[in-house]
């Protein structure tokens, strides 16, 4: 997050300093190429989702497990009005409005990086994968007043994890991804 942070910010000091230099008719917008593979990648990434969230709603029942391997991956719908790992499951509303603002907020925050060109390689697949998962999230929030998790990893009644859906495991991805580039970075 630090990395795409400073990314961000080289990258808006870099055109100010362009600017400057140059004479206002000089001055041209960004050729962004891959802007629009971006958007693309972000809007399959919600339409994953999205079609999942109604596959699950709509042909499971609220609770029901279906184990796929036994004793260590199995579906189950489960709906999260709180965020991530139900954190504030319980707030009485007021979550679902706030972590919306806050997830469009950074998805418009890393949505104009990306237009400007601010991100390349793996920060930049990271970004859209982040921007896919919390876009894809807005949605429920918005539609259904709540999130609907449906994949459940667990070991024998050992452990198990939160259960989650195809939006979370891509900003998990992304979040990864942006660790594992930064990672590269401080090494050249």
């Amino acid at each position: 997050v630090l990395h795409s942070v400073v990314a961000l910010i080289e990258c808006l000091e870099f055109r100010y300093v362009r600017w400057k230099g140059l004479m206002k008719s000089e001055i041209t917008m960004p050729t962004a190429k891959k802007w629009p593979n971006s958007v693309a990648l972000s809007t399959i990434i919600v339409l994953l989702d999205q079609s999942s969230k109604i596959y699950f709603n709509s042909n499971y029942q609220y609770g029901e497990v279906i184990e796929v391997i036994p004793g260590f991956f199995g579906f189950t719908l489960l709906y999260n009005p709180g965020a991530a790992f139900n954190l504030l499951y319980n707030a009485g509303g007021w979550q679902n409005c706030f972590l919306s603002a806050v997830a469009l907020a950074v998805s418009a925050w890393l949505g104009w990086g990306l237009r400007r060109n601010c991100f390349c390689g793996l920060m930049r697949l990271s970004v859209v994968f982040i921007i896919g998962g919390a876009l894809g999230n807005v949605i429920d929030r918005i539609l259904h007043g709540h999130v609907i998790d449906f994949i459940q990893l667990h070991y024998y009644g050992r452990w198990s994890l939160p259960v989650f859906n195809l939006a979370d495991l891509f900003i998990c991805m992304g979040a990864t991804l942006m660790v594992l580039d930064s990672l590269r970075q401080s090494r050249v």
